[in-house]
């Protein structure tokens, strides 16, 4: 065999050992790239609702992301991707407290497997929200207000008409009205009886002399 039929033959032999060492270190480098020491799982609460969150710092493919409480699954995350700083994904589930989940990992491509991580929820459940006011409250109808009583209407009595046919008072005074008698009643007594006296010794002498006149 001349040397360069045996130099061909022996390069060709380390082309196709490094062939296959680098296809064996591309298929081993493929199945570390994504690991499942790079998912890391956590349970937490979004407000009033429980949430199990992965940490996902695997850049290299697409994965899927299941949760699951036994056999039962409880939530998922289909086709993402993370970052070497990490990407957090966050997949509602209603956890139960003190409660073991299981976190499965499977590449989006060909479903194969990456491994299963477990987390422990909290003892105390996520916070349930108040009643707000208007489903504690009972509506109040709006108050009525009563309408305002009518004022009393008032009529002033008509005025008295002046009795035209009583007699007024003698003299043009009013004194008798208020007292019952005037100043001047002594007096006017004193000129009655005179003028009563007087009176009778008239008829007294009248009579005297008509007897004597017959004779």
């Amino acid at each position: 065999m001349s040397i360069n039929r045996r130099t061909a033959i022996a390069v060709r032999s380390i082309g196709v050992a490094s062939a296959a060492a680098a296809l064996a270190l591309g298929v081993a480098g493929s199945a570390f790239a994504c690991s499942i020491t790079e998912f890391t799982p956590s349970a937490s609460c979004d407000g009033d609702h429980g949430v199990i969150t992965v940490l996902d710092q695997d850049n290299s493919t697409n994965v899927d992301i299941t949760v699951s409480q036994g056999s039962t699954e409880v939530g998922s995350q289909k086709g993402v991707k993370g970052t070497k700083e990490g990407v957090a994904f966050a997949i509602a589930v209603d956890w139960t407290p003190n409660t073991v989940y299981t976190v499965h990992v499977v590449k989006s491509a060909g479903q194969v497997e990456v491994g299963t991580k477990e987390v422990t929820t909290p003892d105390k459940a996520c916070a349930t929200p108040s009643p707000s006011p208007s489903q504690t409250t009972p509506t109040t109808p709006p108050e009525t207000t009563a309408p305002a009583a009518p004022a009393p209407t008032t009529t002033a009595p008509a005025a008295a008409v002046a009795d035209t046919n009583a007699p007024s008072p003698a003299g043009g005074t009013s004194n008798l009205a208020e007292t019952g008698g005037g100043s001047n009643t002594g007096m006017i007594a004193g000129v009655a009886a005179v003028l009563v006296a007087a009176g009778g010794g008239t008829v007294f002498m009248l009579r005297r002399r008509n007897p004597a006149g017959r004779h």
